[in-house]
């Protein structure tokens, strides 16, 4: 069973996203901000990481870029899940080492066909 890592603050959206990816077989673990989801990154090795931008401290984009740039957890792709929707937002989320980008509200659909594309 392949395991995703979801970092957003808001309990709200964490809470949708991981009903969705649990009831079509996933499994999932949870931090709540940047610094949290790099540390658990690297403490549980999980197969695909969503990835919020706005948070406190380390943001999304600070936060995928440490976690692509490091050796130990550069395999590990990132989707930036995220209510930011500019153009320039998407570019700099693949400069960061994101593998895709969704928009939230997250549509079921578009989440596990991501999901699938990059972990199957």
């Amino acid at each position: 069973m392949a395991h995703i890592l979801i970092v957003d603050d808001s309990p709200t959206d964490a809470y949708l996203v991981k009903n969705i990816l649990e009831s079509n077989g996933y499994q999932t673990s949870e931090a709540s901000n940047g610094t949290e989801g790099v540390e658990k990154a690297h403490q549980l090795k999980p197969n695909l990481i969503l990835m919020d931008v706005v948070m406190p401290g380390l943001n999304g984009f600070k936060a995928t870029r440490e976690i692509t740039k490091n050796p130990e957890t550069k395999s590990i792709p990132v989707v930036i899940v995220s209510s930011k929707n500019m153009d320039s937002d998407k570019a700099w989320a693949k400069m960061q080492g994101a593998q895709d980008f969704l928009v939230k509200p997250v549509k079921q659909d578009e989440l596990l066909s991501a999901v699938k594309k990059l972990i199957g």
